[in-house]
């Protein structure tokens, strides 16, 4: 099996999962800062950026297991399929 991935189909992946970040947090009402503050963070610098790739920036599991918590849902319901 040849495993070669592109920049662009990573690239495409953390924006994926950008937007499902952004899509569950609006679900919950809740504003960056205060998805940010819940994680234990003191800006939305993380979070704005994150959401929509900006500047190579993206959520790490570390991330991605906080946001499920603070949003009361599955980690996999912010992971798109394949």
């Amino acid at each position: 099996m040849d495993s070669k991935f592109t920049s662009n189909e990573i690239a495409e992946f953390h924006m994926k999962i950008g937007k499902k970040v952004k899509e569950e947090r609006s679900k919950k009402k809740m504003t960056q800062l205060d998805l940010s503050l819940a994680m234990g963070y003191k800006s939305v610098s993380l979070i704005s950026a994150a959401e929509v790739a900006s500047n190579g920036k993206h959520f790490n599991l570390e991330h991605l297991y906080k946001i499920s918590k603070v949003l009361n849902i599955s980690i996999h319901d912010l992971i798109p399929s394949s």
